[in-house]
């Protein structure tokens, strides 16, 4: 057993070389080639499966062919995913679901879902400036606005492109935007795309982003900072409080992107600023998606009138693309009222979240600096190890999936459990039980 888990580890070292070597030539600056290259380094060009990208998804395929791991990716999940699921015919407990609160299949959720396919059907067909905008749409919006106690929100067809065009659009060539080294990609690619100077601070770290700025505020127009309510991979949170006498200090928009803490954080689910007990106007744009606690699709920015009707009148990735499915829009705004008369849900997503990190913490698993809300994270210090990890607990009907390098730093790879309010306390614990045996 021993040899063969050296074998293993060599193996898995050899893998780890191999993708940072492929990470690097993605990442390298093109050469042409020589005039007297050969034909095959010219048809190379020419060829998709040539790319770096390509050589990255070929070399984890064969490494774990070679270390004899399945990969636990792209299962089938044939009904509502929430706290169970039913992958091939049996049912697991599931970790790996968005659905907070238990919106999505939830009977009146999905009752105003079929109202708007009658009423609408399935597309909104067009971009909503053209031919696309429906009532349900501004109603969404609305009340959105109203949870956030904001002037006004607009709804975005994708949450990934909510960060990526808000971003861009609103900042440009002479402004700059600092983030947190651990924000979504999607901030980070809004970023790059805006021509602004991108800079990064180091996770969580208030102190570090006030010195950035007391250098090189003065250099810029406008300033940006965009942090998270709840991290996605750490499960942790920011000191919201410190976070906006930066921006104040240093006169800069903050952003807050509230994907993992709407419906969460708070006893009636507002997110980080009812946590904190911050005032909604101390933060510029607040961030959301409808795809976790909303049971939709689709993300959100509310705040200032000027600020949303800019991104409503001329966001390129508002105006040329199509609207929200009314349906979705439908069912969004359904579990946005639900979510309100029914805090129980909150209360007990945030009771689980305590339960499974106590429990996870006593049995000498390494949660991270999870606060224990809707992510946590149960770290196996090897991205080897997490795939087996996660391979071994869907044997015993548990699923949850593995976040490895190179998604994270390999002495950081994790198995990332989501919880939701629909968990049973059994469940944890027996999840724990389980865990505990495969540390051993």
């Amino acid at each position: 057993m021993e040899l063969k888990n050296l074998r293993q580890t060599l193996a898995a070292q050899a893998l780890k070389r191999q993708m940072e070597r492929a990470i690097k030539a993605e990442s390298a600056p093109f050469k042409p080639p020589a005039m007297d290259a050969g034909r095959t380094a010219r048809q190379a060009r020419e060829r998709f499966e040539a790319m770096p990208q390509y050589q990255q998804i070929k070399i984890m395929q064969v490494g774990g062919d070679k270390l004899g791991v399945a990969s636990p990716f792209f299962r089938v999940h044939e009904g509502i995913a929430g706290a169970t699921t039913r992958i091939g015919g049996r049912a697991y407990i599931n970790y790996s679901s968005y659905n907070y609160l238990g919106m999505s299949g939830d009977p009146l959720v999905s009752a105003r879902a079929k109202e708007a396919i009658d009423q609408y059907g399935t597309s909104a067909s067009a971009s909503r400036a053209v031919a696309g905008e429906r009532p349900i749409h501004r109603q969404l919006e609305r009340a959105l606005a109203d949870f956030y106690e904001a002037e006004d929100c607009v709804v975005f067809v994708s949450g990934y492109a909510t960060n990526v065009a808000a971003v861009s659009y609103l900042f440009g060539p002479g402004d700059l935007i600092v983030h947190d080294e651990l924000a979504h990609n999607s901030i980070a690619q809004g970023a790059q795309l805006s021509g602004a100077k991108r800079l990064i601070f180091p996770h969580n770290d208030w102190n570090a982003l006030d010195a950035l700025l007391r250098r090189a505020r003065r250099e810029y127009r406008h300033a940006l900072i965009a942090i998270e309510g709840i991290y996605s991979m750490d499960g942790d949170l920011p000191d919201l409080e410190r976070f906006v006498e930066v921006k104040t200090r240093h006169e800069a928009f903050l952003m807050v992107d509230e994907a993992h803490s709407l419906g969460v954080l708070g006893r009636t689910g507002r997110g980080i600023r009812e946590h904190t007990g911050v005032p909604p106007g101390a933060i510029d744009l607040w961030m959301g998606t409808l795809s976790k606690t909303l049971a939709g699709c689709g993300g959100f920015i509310a705040g200032c009138q000027p600020m949303v009707e800019m991104l409503r009148a001329s966001a390129p990735g508002f105006m040329y693309s199509v609207g929200i499915p009314p349906a979705l829009a439908a069912a969004s705004l359904a579990a946005l009222e639900r979510l309100q008369a029914e805090p129980e849900r909150i209360a007990a997503l945030q009771t689980h979240g305590k339960l499974f990190l106590d429990a996870a913490r006593a049995a000498g698993l390494n949660t991270g600096a999870s606060a224990g809300y809707s992510v946590i994270p149960v770290i196996t210090g090897s991205s080897l190890k997490a795939v087996h990890w996660s391979n071994a607990l869907f044997e015993q009907g548990i699923n949850v999936q593995p976040i490895f390098y190179p998604a994270v730093e390999e002495k950081t790879a994790r198995l990332r459990f989501f919880i939701c309010s629909t968990h049973q306390p059994e469940q944890i614990e027996h999840t724990i039980k389980i865990m505990a045996q495969l540390a051993q």
